[in-house]
């Protein structure tokens, strides 16, 4: 098996069209509502932990609504985590009965979701650690992570970790051969020598592709969130992933490999400061902010997944319901300049952004215009037709009296008088669709 950018490419076409998708963090530490890292940080023992596993009932688990909620503010995939950090699996591994089948809710939670989001038409994606703070031979002492790395208990202990990496292994093929096609299998993640091979990763993804050919992978089996891993390099590796995984961060200009080729790569964002639910985290992002990362990650060849929290009983907490209407009503607008849109190859505007499809460009425009609006990058020539994406309306090449003192540069205006300020239609971002002569690129 090789391993090449061509190969990357062809698989995730569907995923750099679609651009956009859901991640949920949710399982037993949306109880204590501190974080999916609550046992870590809080350094919280097993025992001490055992309570959120004897009392999960998310008695309102609903994941159709969650689906809804996602297609209708224009996502056009999820994933969820199957199994994060404190090793508690919502789906009914045979190999732990650290499971969601063994609370009280009684359920492989995971198949629901999975029915769930199919039925909706939107592509499965699950999340899974290969960090396991519940397993008895999973490094502890000294360990970056581990809730027991500071205690002297375990500073002897001997473990197993060849072990570990069985049962790693064997829970990563219960997820991709119980559910049907997977499309996003999102492994989290590596760190100092806990990396590529140390998870036995080319076996690990041999595997997977066994299984699931077709399923397109993140690249934290070589890195985390704060690195790209050899898919940048001239040596991608087997276990590279198929999209490098910025968190939390929009990179300046996309990402590119060595050649200077755009590698495809999706921001993963929280709405406010957290993952998992946490009740006392109300600093939300406003939507207005996180539409514009969208766009702003499209500019750039980029994906972005958005992330909620739903509580202890399974539901989406209403502020970031709230988020999800205000995208769905943008999107429902202007999704055209989002789907199948990339990089536009043109300089980029002061105003905002340019996304691409072909011979159609899109513009972006964050700030209100003074008179007629700069096009840079673009010529008079260059364009067949310009129009306000929402409504199809009329926007014209301006032949104003104020632009004849910069003759070589092209603008656009609408509106009644040329040269009059004219209130954007959307607030948020208002989107001027161009159509072109031909082919064209920018510096």
């Amino acid at each position: 098996m090789i391993n090449s950018l061509d190969m990357i490419n062809k698989k995730t076409e569907w995923f750099r069209h679609d651009r956009f998708g859901m991640f949920i963090h949710w399982g037993i530490y949306s109880i204590p509502g501190k974080g999916e890292w609550y046992r870590s940080h809080q350094k919280v023992s097993i025992e001490d932990y055992q309570p959120y596993f004897d009392a999960f009932n998310p008695t309102q688990y609903n994941p159709k609504e969650w689906a809804k909620l996602a297609k209708a503010a224009g996502m056009k995939y999820m994933v969820l985590t199957a199994k994060h950090h404190d090793g508690f699996c919502l789906f009914d591994s045979k190999y732990t009965d650290y499971k969601v089948t063994n609370t009280p809710i009684g359920r492989d939670l995971v198949a629901e979701y999975v029915d769930a989001v199919r039925s909706e038409g939107l592509k499965v994606g699950l999340y899974f650690s290969l960090i396991d703070w519940h397993h008895k031979d999973y490094p502890k002492y000294k360990d970056l992570n581990h809730p027991m790395r500071d205690n002297e208990d375990y500073k002897d202990e001997e473990i197993d970790f060849e072990n570990y990496l069985d049962y790693m292994h064997h829970q990563v093929e219960e997820i991709v051969t119980n559910y049907g096609q997977i499309d996003i299998l999102w492994f989290d993640y590596s760190y100092e020598e806990m990396v590529g091979e140390k998870w036995r990763a080319t076996e690990l993804i041999k595997m997977v592709r066994k299984h699931q050919p077709n399923v397109i992978i993140d690249n934290r089996l070589e890195t985390s969130g704060e690195g790209f891993g050899s898919i940048v390099t001239d040596a991608i590796n087997l276990y590279s992933g198929d999209f490098v995984s910025p968190e939390q961060i929009v990179p300046h200009e996309g990402i590119r490999n060595y050649k200077g080729e755009f590698i495809p790569w999706e921001l993963c964002i929280t709405m406010n400061n957290n993952w998992a639910y946490n009740p006392n985290d109300h600093l939300y992002k406003p939507a207005k902010v996180l539409i514009r990362k969208l766009i702003e990650c499209v500019s750039k060849n980029g994906n972005m997944i958005l992330n909620v929290g739903p509580d202890a009983l399974g539901n989406i907490p209403q502020d970031s319901i709230a988020i999800l209407d205000t995208f769905a009503t943008w999107m429902n607008q202007h999704q055209e300049a989002i789907y199948g849109c990339g990089y536009a190859d043109l300089v980029k505007p002061e105003w905002g952004y340019y996304t691409r499809n072909n011979n159609t460009i899109y513009a972006h425009i964050f700030e209100q215009p003074i008179g007629p609006i700069y096009l840079p990058g673009l010529k008079e020539t260059d364009i067949k037709r310009m129009s306000f994406l929402h409504d199809a309306g009329e926007v014209k090449i301006s032949k104003s009296w104020n632009t004849n003192a910069f003759k070589d540069l092209c603008f656009a205006q609408y509106g009644d008088v040329d040269h009059f300020t004219y209130p954007l239609p959307n607030d948020i971002a208002s989107v001027i669709k161009i159509e072109l002569v031909g082919d064209i690129s920018g510096d």
